[in-house]
């Protein structure tokens, strides 16, 4: 029987490079990381996105500060007065940005954020016949980035979250209880929207969704009606009707015992096969009910953190805090897979050493960050 024989040092350089490679890879895919700076002054920061050439894009109004690796970002660009009051969302299918306006309009840009033009669109009421811009618009501003949908048969479609003031379009304490969360979706590419059915919770404001690997979408709901925690509902039919609405045992809505809840995020990791979802909002117990039913109470609000699901949003086990002190609306997003941001997480959230409203900061982990030390961060 006839051996080939390898030389034994090329055996040995062979050997030492797999074992480099699978180092550098067990290093990537376990060493936890966080950092935070400040982005923006003021308060904002309603959207974080990731353009398809990598690039991490952060709105804060007609403002916008991009980076390709977390840590070092542009510096900030007027990118007009019509950006201020929409949100954004990026077409998966062609890689355009849109700064979708309730007006009746967005912005466009098809060169990853670097130009922007403005193009006129078409938004359908729902059944209640709100939604329209020369009725009772919906509002987009204070509800996480939509997403492009990626399974099931509504594959391609644009869908964000988004918000009804009631049948007045007024935010005043006494129409609250009128107030609904909805969506927008369109399957042209951005040139008709649809309103979707209300989720089924009324009294709702500010949301953020997300979908899961089986098609399925998952709405997470601010709520100001009512002492509790955070309000989620299902849709099956790609975001057209919403289903199942629960307050979620585990997920504060802004800090405890108050009925004023607060913007948070809530995303998808990519990974394939399974569902990790990281929620992002406030850990406090410092909360209070209002005098007046739907009343607003923006006091003690504090401590930023997120927490991580590993089955698709039924139990949150793990928590994180991310800043310890004065802070408010956060949302997130993700490093796009296969760019230089890949496995990063990114939280635009309000915060400030004095005051929650000092600036806009971005914080940048992984899920070994959150993770880590994983037997003393969970919930009881």
């Amino acid at each position: 029987m006839k051996h080939t024989t390898i030389p034994l040092m090329a055996f040995f350089l062979a050997f030492l490079s797999f074992e480099n490679s699978c180092h550098a890879q067990r290093q990537n895919e376990v060493s936890p990381f966080f950092y935070t700076q400040q982005l923006f002054e003021g308060r904002g920061g309603r959207s974080i996105v990731a353009a398809k050439d990598g690039t991490m894009l952060a709105f804060n109004g007609n403002e916008l500060r991009k980076s390709k690796d977390g840590k070092s970002w542009t510096p900030k660009k007027d990118i007009g007065k019509d950006a201020n009051g929409t949100n954004a969302i990026v077409n998966e299918e062609n890689g355009e940005i849109l700064l979708l306006s309730p007006r009746g309009y967005l912005l466009k840009s098809k060169d990853h954020g670097n130009t922007w033009n403005k193009e006129e669109i078409t938004i359908i009421p729902d059944a209640f016949g709100l939604g329209a811009p020369d009725g009772v618009p919906v509002i987009v501003w204070a509800s996480q980035a939509g997403v492009t949908l990626k399974f099931g048969p509504n594959k391609g479609r644009l869908i964000m979250p988004a918000r009804i003031l009631g049948p007045t379009n007024s935010n005043d304490e006494e129409w609250r209880p009128y107030h609904y969360n909805t969506a927008l979706y369109s399957d042209d590419g951005g040139k008709v929207w649809q309103v979707s059915s209300p989720f089924p919770v009324m009294g709702t404001g500010e949301s953020a969704l997300t979908e899961l690997s089986d098609g399925s979408i998952y709405y997470s709901s601010r709520e100001h009606m009512s002492k509790g925690n955070r309000y989620v509902a299902w849709s099956y039919d790609g975001g057209s009707t919403w289903l199942n609405a629960y307050r979620c045992t585990f997920l504060p809505d802004g800090p405890r015992e108050s009925s004023y809840g607060c913007m948070g995020g809530v995303v998808r990791l990519p990974k394939e096969g399974q569902d990790i979802l990281i929620y992002s909002n406030l850990d406090s117990d410092k909360g209070k009910m209002p005098e007046m039913v739907g009343g607003t109470i923006e006091n003690d609000r504090e401590n930023i953190s997120v927490w991580a699901s590993m089955d698709g949003g039924k139990t949150w086990p793990i928590k994180r805090r991310v800043f310890s002190g004065p802070s408010a609306y956060s949302n997130l997003g993700y490093g796009r897979p296969g760019s230089l941001l890949e496995g990063k997480i990114f939280l635009l959230y309000e915060g400030g050493e004095q005051h929650m409203y000092d600036g806009v900061h971005v914080a940048v982990f992984n899920l070994e960050w959150v993770l880590e030390n994983e037997g003393s961060l969970k919930n009881h």
